[in-house]
């Protein structure tokens, strides 16, 4: 049932609708080097299928998989000789690019830079982590979209009615629900609603008059559960755990709830999930409630310690408290500031008052001459100079128990030489570091 004219492909609008950059250069054939990318089951394969029925260049396929540099360098070799000698141009579309190591994909770049052919790669992970950045560069890149609930109807019909390709020279009725629950849990998978109905269509027995009735209980047993998109390192992974993470921070536990049940329900590595909380604890809650960052180390140490399934319950508990708990980021933006200066080369030198005199000889440098014990004071607090400089980098908010806080450091700091009036705080170079970078272990 794949398309075999554009005019047949289904979804992909914003590339393929009317007016469309890709549109167009199919349209004049002017395809360029293309990177599809997207979820299984959107039309990536069957999208290179169009462009190749569409221009006139020779069209050669690859896997990503079973390919390798000899099988490259044959095809490169023979795309040259046919566009020297019969000025017929290539397209090599390779399936599953991403499959290719760094050298193979290396192997390409210099014909692919001269126009020797015009490369089409498919893949399902992001070309800008899995694709070398020379070829990334070198790519027009498209991402493909789930296909929508509409769309799936639209091509599981198609193949009710196609008597060459589909299941149109068996007498097949389809309840309606039956077509909507097929389309709906197969999650924008074309593929998997299409093997889907191929299965009720061949398993259910035909009824006295030999037509095929299938309801929506065989619908149901057809695709049976739900499968989640996730890849485990793949776009699905970390757009997952950034909604997770942005849920907590926004106060909604029920969002961050339902992220949480698809990352344990895709397997997800508990110790994973445990560490993107412990990070928000300190980062999102900080000190307007330090119980976060304790509850959520202790239910890390339980996830790992009892394991799945059970590790879902310590897990949910942290997660409903750091989305319940007061927020604060202060801690987050004191020590970037903090940061900021010291990068920036203005690195201060320790007081003399401050500097270690433990060792023989100290005293006659003058290290520690003049510092005041705080514990020997009222209160325990004696305001004198830490820093040999006045700066301000924490800011607490009045969120929780660091309104307490905010209390009591206020009170120091009119106390300290320097304070009064406060100096201007000092901004840090980034107020926010979102999340784990892609590519980079959690």
């Amino acid at each position: 049932m794949r398309p075999r004219q554009l005019e047949e492909y289904v979804g992909q609008t914003h590339i393929l609708a009317p007016g469309q950059l890709l549109r167009r250069a199919i349209e004049a054939d002017r395809i360029q080097s293309l990177l599809f990318y997207g979820p299984p089951g959107t039309g990536k394969t069957s999208l290179a299928q169009v462009i190749a029925h569409r221009t006139r260049a020779r069209f050669v396929r690859l896997s990503g998989v079973e390919s390798n540099v000899a099988d490259l360098r044959r095809e490169l070799a023979s795309a040259a000789n046919r566009l020297t000698n019969a000025g017929q141009p290539t397209i090599l579309f390779i399936d599953e690019i991403h499959r290719f190591n760094k050298a193979q994909q290396d192997v390409m770049l210099p014909d692919v830079e001269n126009g020797t052919v015009r490369l089409i790669g498919a893949t399902t992970h992001n070309p800008f982590f899995f694709v070398n950045s020379p070829l990334v560069s070198r790519s027009q890149i498209f991402e493909l979209q789930p296909l929508t609930e509409a769309e799936l109807v639209l091509l599981l019909r198609r193949a009710l009615a196609d008597p060459e390709r589909g299941l149109g020279e068996r007498e097949i009725d389809v309840e309606e629900p039956a077509l909507q629950h097929l389309a709906r849990v197969a999650d924008g998978d074309a593929r998997k609603a299409l093997n889907a109905l191929e299965i009720a269509a061949l398993t259910t027995p035909p009824e006295a008059g030999g037509r095929i009735w299938i309801p929506l209980a065989v619908a149901e047993q057809s695709i049976q559960k739900k499968a989640v998109v996730y890849d485990g390192d793949g776009d699905a992974h970390y757009d997952t755990i950034s909604a997770f993470i942005k849920s907590l921070r926004g106060s909604d536990p029920d969002a961050a709830l339902y992220w949480l049940a698809k990352m344990i329900h895709a397997g997800e590595d508990p110790r994973f999930i445990a560490r993107r909380m412990i990070i928000s604890a300190a980062e999102d809650v900080g000190l307007a409630d330090p119980m976060a960052l304790v509850l959520t180390q202790a239910a890390a140490g339980a996830a790992e310690f009892v394991g799945w399934p059970e590790a879902r319950i310590p897990l949910a508990e942290a997660a409903i408290y750091l989305a319940t708990a007061h927020k604060s980021n202060s801690s987050l933006l004191a020590i970037d500031a903090a940061l900021a200066e010291v990068r920036s080369g203005r690195t201060l030198p320790v007081p003399e008052a401050l500097r270690d005199a433990s060792y023989a000889g100290a005293k006659r440098l003058g290290h520690g001459e003049g510092y005041q014990y705080a514990h020997d004071h009222p209160g325990h607090f004696v305001a004198q100079d830490y820093l040999g400089a006045v700066r301000r980098y924490y800011e607490p908010t009045e969120q929780g128990t660091e309104k307490r806080i905010k209390e009591r450091v206020e009170k120091w700091r009119q106390l300290l030489p320097g304070r009064n009036p406060a100096p201007t705080p000092v901004a840090p170079a980034s107020s926010h570091a979102e999340g784990t970078p892609k590519g980079v272990p959690g």
